[in-house]
């Protein structure tokens, strides 16, 4: 199941065999991404669905030069978890993410 930019929605996503869609919205902003909404159908919770589409999206953000805005609860605790994005995060949130 590969992960898709679906740019027309603004949002990545992964088409499942069930005919549902997981996926991340996005908002471009200037020199900036917000990811304000992630959806995971009930019956595919738990696949890591949401990590890779989150990790792919962040991925193109720092392909793209940009920086992350993770408005949703599921994208600032994949930041949280994963230090390895947190330079992708705006000055002022970097604090906040120490580990």
């Amino acid at each position: 199941m590969d992960v898709v930019n679906n740019e027309a929605e603004q949002r990545f996503e992964i088409a499942l065999e069930d005919g549902s869609v997981a996926f991340a919205e996005y908002r471009m902003l200037k020199g900036k991404v917000m990811f304000p909404h992630t959806v995971v159908p009930s019956k595919h919770e738990g696949q890591g669905l949401g990590s890779r589409i989150a990790k792919v999206s962040l991925e193109w953000v720092r392909e793209q030069g940009l920086l992350a805005i993770p408005a949703c609860t599921f994208y600032l605790r994949y930041m949280q978890r994963h230090p390895e994005t947190h330079d992708l995060l705006e000055p002022e949130l970097r604090g906040q993410f120490a580990t």
